[in-house]
C-alpha cells in the first residue's frame, strides 16, 4: 500500500454554525438539539455549563433560561451559502463536508496569492467580513483535510484567525493531540482502554495490526493519525458515462421539484457504480437556470454517498441558491441538473449479520420512504427514535427520516431499542416506570374512573400513598371491570421551576379481570389510561 502524499489543503471553520443558522441572538444562551442531546451551544450557554453531549433535561437544569432549538441541516446549508460564495472567489473547487465547514486544495490559489499564509489571511478577512459579526471563523492550512481542520480548531488559530502548518510537519502537529480528536467514539473508547491516548501513540502501531484488529475504519483512522490521506491513492478517474444530466421542462421553480429530479439521477448513478464495483465519495452537483446562470458545488462524504445522501445535498444546495438573498438568487427556474462523480473508490463490500441485515424488501421500503419524502417534504416522513424521559410518551418520539441513518437502521447497525451499554449510560430518570415497557401508548389519554372496594373514588396523597386498595375500573361506554392485581403508585413532580411545563402526577399499573394490563395516571384530580401492556 502506497503511503500517498497528502494534498495541501486549506480548511475554513465557522464556530457554532448550528447556533448561528438558527437565527436566535447568539448573545443569549442557546442550545441546538438533535436526538435529545446538545450538539452545539452559544458562548453564553457554554459559560453556564451547557456543553455538547448533554441531554435536554440536564442542559435546562444547568440553565433554566436556555433557548432550545431543534437542528435543521437544510437551514444550516442555506445560511452557509453566503460563506461559500465568499470562498469561491479564491477557487471554484470548494469542498463541503457539512454546513459550517469547507475546504479546498491550495496548490493553485497559494501560488497566485503569494503563499499559504497570505492566502489564509485573505480567506480569513473575506469570510469574517461576510459573517458580519454573527460568529467568528478560523482558517487552517496543512497536509490533508484532517490536519487542516484541526489546525483551524487549534487554540493558536484563535489568536490570529489562521494557522499554517509547514509542509511535511502535519504528523508532528497531530502527534500530541488526544485520541478523541478522531471523532470516532467507539474506536477512541477501545484505544483508551488499551492505553493509546494520543494520535502519536496510535500512529506508532503497525498498520497491519490495526487493520486486523479494527478493520477498514480503523485503518482509515490510523492513516489520518499518521498525517496521511484517509484513503490510499487508489481513486479512479470517473468515466464520462458516469455523468447523469436531466433537462427540466418546464423550468423548476421550487426546491421539491428539483429534488425529485435529483432523486432519479442519484439512483441512476448508484446503479452504475454498483455495476462497475465502485462507490462515490465526492460529487459535483451542477445546476443551470433558463437565463444561463450556473452553480456548481463539490460535496465530500467520509463514507460512500448513497442516493438519499446525494438528494439531501442537492436539496440543501438548491434551497440555499433558489431561496437565498436577492443578490445571489437566480432570476429564472432550473432547466438543467447534473450529478457528476468527482472521486470513485473500489467498493470494499459489506458483511451482513447471520440473522437480519438488508433484504430486498428493506431496500424497497427505503426507496419508498425517500420517494415520499421527496414528494411531501423533509418533515412529512418520520420514524421512531428512543429518547430519555419518565413518561412512555416521552421515551419514544418521531423524528424526520432525514435526521437519521435509516439505511443503517434497516441493516441492523443502529438499533431502535438501546442495547445494554446504552441503557446503562442513560440517566436514571427517578420516577420512571420499571420494565417491561407498555406495548401501546395512547396519543391522548383516555379518561376513566378508579374506585376502591367500597365504591369510593381512589386518590393519592402528597406522600404518594393510595387512599385505599384499587377495586374497580370504570370506563366511559364500557362495563366496569374488577381490578385483580396492581402495583404502584409512582409519584412524579418534575420541572417545578417552570410554571408552563411543570407536572405533578402519579402512575398506577393495574390488571383487570379481562386479562388486560393498563397504565393509569392520576393528574389534576382525574384518572386516565396512558398505555396498555401486551
Amino acid at each position: 500500500m502506497s503511503a500517498g502524499q497528502p494534498v495541501r489543503t486549506l480548511a475554513v471553520w465557522c464556530l457554532d454554525w448550528p447556533v448561528v443558522a438558527s437565527g436566535v441572538d447568539v448573545s443569549q444562551p442557546v442550545a441546538v438539539m438533535w436526538a435529545n442531546r446538545v450538539i452545539a451551544s452559544s458562548v453564553a450557554a457554554r459559560a453556564l455549563g451547557v456543553d455538547r453531549g448533554l441531554r435536554r433535561r440536564e442542559a435546562q437544569g444547568r440553565c433554566p433560561a436556555l433557548v432550545v432549538v431543534e437542528r435543521d441541516v437544510g437551514r444550516e446549508a442555506r445560511a452557509f451559502e453566503a460563506v461559500l460564495s465568499a470562498v469561491e472567489e479564491f477557487t471554484p473547487r470548494v469542498e463541503l463536508t457539512r454546513p459550517g465547514r469547507c475546504a479546498f486544495a491550495t496548490r493553485g490559489p497559494s501560488r497566485y496569492f503569494g503563499g499559504d499564509q497570505a492566502l489564509a489571511d485573505l480567506v480569513f478577512a473575506k469570510v469574517t467580513a461576510t459573517l458580519q459579526g454573527r460568529t467568528t471563523c478560523r482558517v487552517g492550512v496543512a497536509d490533508g483535510p484532517f490536519a487542516a481542520e484541526l489546525g483551524a480548531r487549534h487554540r493558536r488559530a484563535s489568536l490570529t484567525g489562521s494557522l499554517v502548518i509547514d509542509p511535511e510537519r502535519s504528523a508532528a502537529f497531530l502527534s500530541p493531540l488526544a485520541i478523541t480528536t478522531l471523532e470516532r467514539p467507539e474506536l477512541s473508547a477501545v484505544l483508551l482502554r488499551l492505553g493509546v491516548r494520543t494520535l502519536g501513540d496510535f500512529a506508532k502501531l503497525p498498520a497491519a495490526d490495526v487493520l486486523a484488529r479494527f478493520g477498514n475504519d480503523g485503518l482509515r483512522a490510523h492513516r489520518v493519525a499518521c498525517g496521511l490521506d484517509e484513503r490510499p491513492p487508489d481513486t479512479r478517474k470517473p468515466p464520462a458515462d458516469m455523468t447523469f444530466v436531466a433537462e427540466i421542462d418546464p423550468p423548476a421553480e421550487r426546491v421539491d421539484q428539483a429534488a425529485f429530479v435529483a432523486r432519479s439521477l442519484a439512483e441512476q448513478l448508484n446503479a452504475a457504480l454498483a455495476t462497475a464495483g465502485g462507490v462515490c465519495t465526492s460529487i459535483a452537483i451542477e445546476a443551470e437556470t433558463e437565463h444561463g446562470e450556473q452553480q456548481v458545488r463539490l460535496w465530500r462524504h467520509e463514507g460512500a454517498l448513497t442516493a438519499a445522501a446525494i438528494v439531501d445535498r442537492a436539496r440543501w444546495q438548491l434551497d440555499g441558491w433558489l431561496n437565498g438573498s436577492e443578490a445571489s438568487r437566480p432570476t429564472g427556474g432550473l432547466v438543467r441538473l447534473a450529478i457528476v462523480p468527482d472521486e470513485i473508490i473500489p467498493a470494499k463490500g459489506r458483511q451482513l449479520g447471520f440473522w437480519g441485515g438488508a433484504t430486498e424488501a428493506d431496500e424497497r421500503a427505503l426507496r419508498a420512504l425517500t420517494r415520499v419524502q421527496g414528494l411531501l417534504g423533509v418533515e412529512a416522513v418520520r420514524v421512531p427514535e428512543v429518547s430519555g424521559g419518565r413518561s412512555p410518551r416521552e421515551q419514544v418520539r418521531l423524528v424526520p427520516v432525514a435526521n437519521t441513518d435509516i439505511a443503517a437502521r434497516i441493516e441492523g447497525r443502529v438499533r431502535f431499542q438501546p442495547d445494554a451499554a446504552t441503557a446503562q449510560a442513560m440517566p436514571p430518570w427517578p420516577g420512571r416506570l420499571p420494565a417491561p415497557a407498555p406495548g401501546i401508548v395512547h396519543q391522548s389519554s383516555v379518561p376513566v374512573g378508579v374506585l376502591s372496594g367500597d365504591g369510593k373514588a381512589l386518590s393519592v396523597n402528597g406522600r404518594g400513598v393510595l387512599s385505599a386498595p384499587p377495586g374497580r375500573l370504570v370506563g366511559p361506554g364500557k362495563a366496569p371491570r374488577d381490578i385483580v392485581s396492581w402495583a404502584g403508585p409512582w409519584p412524579i413532580d418534575e420541572r417545578w421551576w417552570d410554571h408552563r411545563t411543570r407536572r405533578r402526577c402519579a402512575r398506577l399499573q393495574v390488571v383487570t379481570d379481562d386479562g388486560v394490563a393498563r397504565l393509569l395516571v392520576l393528574e389534576g384530580g382525574a384518572w386516565f389510561v396512558e398505555a396498555l401492556y401486551d
